[in-house]
């Protein structure tokens, strides 16, 4: 069962309920809207995939990836027409997070603000706990 909303609330692909199946992970309005207009030239892979892997500069880095479909366990999250999935061990380091994106003079790019890290690289990719 997924969700759609405009705040924190958000199902497991299974529909199991939790306590707090979010962990407080939010997705803001730019981010569905621009994962929604990326998918839409997609025939395919409609979902977002948010994932955090060892590796990077600083231990983590997250990984954004296009998929057909949620996995049982995931979260899903509704968006501004964009849907986020996350697995349960990403979720654990994404716990308060909230996915944005950003357009500036710099560029424009997906940007995790995670409170859980406590130093990350200057693109902002990897990130230490």
């Amino acid at each position: 069962m997924t969700i759609e909303t405009s705040t924190e609330t958000a199902a497991p692909a299974d529909g199991a309920a939790h306590a707090d199946p979010t962990l407080g992970v939010t997705v803001s309005e730019s981010a569905g809207r621009r994962i929604a207009e990326i998918v839409s030239g997609e025939p395919a892979n409609k979902l977002f995939r948010v994932a955090v892997e060892g590796g990077g500069c600083s231990g983590f880095q997250y990984k954004f990836d296009l998929v057909a479909a949620p996995d049982a366990d995931d979260l899903v999250i509704e968006r501004a027409g964009g849907t986020v999935v996350i697995d349960p061990v990403s979720l654990q380091y994404l716990a308060g997070s909230v996915i944005d994106f950003v357009d500036d003079l710099i560029g424009a790019s997906f940007k995790i603000k995670n409170p859980n890290a406590v130093a990350s690289c200057g693109c902002g990719t990897s990130f230490t706990i």
